[in-house]
């Protein structure tokens, strides 16, 4: 793929309307440094210099979306809790309309809490409910997306699979409206999403929904090929890390992209940016192809950065330039 037809639909990325429904979160950090063992148990001691947060799961996605350059509006569920609140804030100063987010008060905020030291993540703790939204919240948010799925220019369902996608949901994200439907599924609900233009797993997802692990490239690709027929969509996305990701699509050969080389640092939050790139390039006219290609570089940027991270539009089209 020419870096100058990628340039071209990176400079499309402008004045595109989405909306991401899914399972919100807030991604916590404690980052120090650890110089010593705990007399307590053999353990590391770390002193925290400093705590962040952002936000995180479908959150993530949408703050990948509008560092694209994207105008989005957030459909999900949070708790009436300091977190909540915290994501929200978050969420509106980065310029995303949180009208749609729907605060319960007995289904706490999902809370990813990381503690860093020298580089390197040594502990993760997770705060979550994982049952399933109950029917008032369900019904309000069917509401919701039916609004947006007229108002936009494509629909992003971010399932991390913590209960807040429903069969109901998916049908009101998925129905026909204007634009794109895209999907970042979890095996669970993969059999949901029928009718999405394009649904993306990552390698151990796939196999888990197919019940089998690929042997080969051979089994990875007629494995593809019956596992996007089956799940009735229109692309199926298989990311598989270091090896690129193949795009399956009926009719056509698969599209095998190589991953671009750069150091990793943290992979946390990729596919939350394979799935916002692919959705923002699909929306403004691109060809499977060169989504694909352009999906990869991005993956390849964000890997190089600590922690949930997101890739500016600029960001993007910058590593393009250098290779014309």
């Amino acid at each position: 793929m020419r870096s100058c037809d990628l340039l071209r639909a990176c400079e499309r990325f402008t004045n595109i309307r989405i909306t991401v429904v899914g399972d919100l979160m807030l991604d916590t950090y404690y980052w120090g440094d650890a110089t010593r063992i705990s007399p307590e148990a053999p353990v590391m001691v770390v002193e925290v210099e400093k705590d962040t947060a952002v936000p995180g799961g479908a959150a993530n996605v949408v703050n990948n979306l509008i560092s694209l350059g994207a105008s989005v509006r957030v459909v999900g569920v949070c708790g009436e809790d300091d977190a909540g609140d915290r994501l929200v804030a978050n969420l509106k100063e980065r310029g995303a309309d949180t009208s749609g987010i729907i605060r319960v008060k007995d289904r706490p905020t999902t809370v990813k809490t990381r503690v860093v030291t020298q580089g390197q993540q040594v502990v993760r703790i997770d705060r979550e409910v994982r049952d399933s939204i109950n029917g008032l919240v369900e019904a309000r948010m069917v509401e919701v997306l039916q609004e947006a799925r007229r108002n936009g220019d494509a629909t992003l369902i971010s399932d991390y699979a913590k209960g807040l996608i429903t069969k109901k949901i998916a049908d009101a994200a998925l129905s026909d409206g204007v634009g794109v439907r895209t999907v970042n599924a979890k095996p669970k609900n993969g059999e949901l999403f029928v009718g999405a233009d394009l649904v993306t797993v990552n390698q151990g997802e796939a196999e888990a929904i197919c019940g089998e692990k690929f042997r080969d490239e051979a089994s990875l690709l007629d494995h593809g090929t019956k596992l996007r027929a089956r799940l009735n969509v229109g692309v199926l996305v298989i990311t598989r890390g270091a090896k690129g990701m193949v795009a399956f699509a009926a009719g056509s050969d698969p599209v095998a992209v190589p991953a671009k080389q750069f150091e990793v640092y943290d992979v946390a939050g990729a596919g939350d940016t394979v799935v916002s790139t692919l959705t923002m390039a699909l929306a403004t006219g691109s060809d499977l192809a060169t989504a694909s290609h352009l999906a990869m570089r991005a993956a390849a940027i964000v890997v190089g950065k600590l922690g949930v991270a997101t890739v500016s539009k600029n960001e993007l089209y910058e590593s393009l330039l250098r290779e014309v």
